[in-house]
């Protein structure tokens, strides 16, 4: 690509090479040509994306989960959140069957809120990241690597503290609770 002076400017893919393909994500090798010109390689991971759900009581308190995470080998806060399967219809559709796997919440209200990315440089995995209200209740449906998931419900505040602490490190989890905060100190 040329910009209006002539220059080169962004990348230019020349093949790609798919080197893995799981049920979550593949792992291709591309042949590039960088924004300087030369030619090189990129390895990256494509991924379907994730969504992320904000649930709130009628009370205000928020819908946290903690469980393993296998990938950082700790113990984390994170909101409802998941992959976006194949037979999900949009984001929306695979928030509400998240939120109702995880927790067996169901929400009349939905409202999106943004999307996070994450690791650019090595993957184009997109968090979608969604308010839900007007809980009702119902059953879990946790998958086998879920069923350490504990599911709490803590003052809007008290989630707010535990990102700020760095104790709820997951990107799109303390991204949908700050821009939530903001937005109640700009009412």
């Amino acid at each position: 690509m040329r910009d209006d002076r002539g220059r080169t400017r962004g990348w230019q893919r020349l093949s790609t090479t798919l080197t893995h393909r799981g049920p979550y994500f593949e792992l291709r090798l591309d042949d590039v040509v960088r924004p300087d010109g030369s030619r090189g390689t990129y390895e990256h991971v494509v991924s379907r994306g994730g969504v992320t759900v904000l649930a709130v009581d009628d009370d205000g308190g928020v819908v946290l989960t903690r469980q393993w995470i296998y990938t950082h080998g700790v113990v984390q806060w994170r909101l409802p959140s998941g992959g976006i399967d194949p037979t999900d219809g949009n984001a929306e559709s695979a928030a509400r069957r998240e939120l109702a796997e995880e927790t067996g919440l169901q929400a009349a209200r939905w409202c999106r809120i943004g999307k996070v990315s994450g690791a650019d440089s090595f993957t184009n995995h997109v968090d979608h990241v969604f308010l839900a209200a007007d809980l009702t209740e119902g059953t879990a449906a946790r998958q086998a690597g879920e069923a350490d998931l504990e599911v709490s419900r803590l003052p809007f505040e008290n989630a707010v503290d535990l990102v700020l602490s760095g104790q709820m490190s997951h990107a799109a989890s303390a991204y949908a609770i700050l821009v939530a905060a903001a937005s109640r100190t700009r009412r």
